[in-house]
């Protein structure tokens, strides 16, 4: 899986232009919302924002600005799952989810130190993860998949609770964590 296959598997899930009323990120297209669009430098119409401007940003910033192409090298199936939790719910939740399953997997910390919850996917989560892997192998990226899309799930019922316009969202975010 090369990170163009990962974008291209974010623009399919994220579709075109909504401007749905009830979604506080507003105006969005490709997956990018008009703050992010106007962060990064896009000033014409959300409606007519080419899916190449939407690809560079979001391989700017939910690939490469978290360090999710660094991820990539250590496994590209999480990976993947990173930049798909970043562009959904921000790269530092996702970064935040990573840092809490790997904790809740370190073996009471005699395979690796407990990591800081701080959304940094550095060198100290980044080997984190490659210990983890080298102990518990293709089963271990197989629970960790898991556990990440539990934990983001988790935080899609959190949202849902916490404003009630997100159930508008709930049925369609599974689609995001589902085999």
């Amino acid at each position: 899986m090369t990170v163009d296959d990962v974008l291209d598997d974010v623009l399919a899930k994220e579709g075109g232009y909504v401007n749905d009323p009830l979604d506080a990120g507003g105006e969005t297209n490709h997956g990018i919302t008009i703050a992010t669009a106007r962060a990064n430098g896009y000033k014409g119409p959300m409606r007519d924002m080419p899916q190449s401007v939407a690809r560079d940003i979001l391989f700017r910033r939910y690939v490469v600005a978290p360090g999710f192409d660094k991820v990539a090298v250590i496994s590209a199936k999480i990976a993947a799952e990173l930049v798909d939790t970043g562009v959904n719910m921000g790269p530092d939740t996702a970064g935040k989810i990573l840092q809490r399953c790997l904790n809740s997997l370190n073996n009471n910390g005699r395979d690796f130190a407990v990591l800081d919850v701080d959304g940094d996917v550095g060198k100290a989560s980044r080997a984190a993860l490659k210990v983890f892997l080298a102990r518990r192998g293709d089963l271990g990226e197989a629970r960790l998949l898991v556990l990440l899309n539990a934990l983001q799930g988790e935080r899609y019922v959190s949202l849902t609770e916490t404003r009630a316009a997100n159930k508008a969202f709930m049925f369609g975010w599974l689609a995001r964590i589902m085999p």
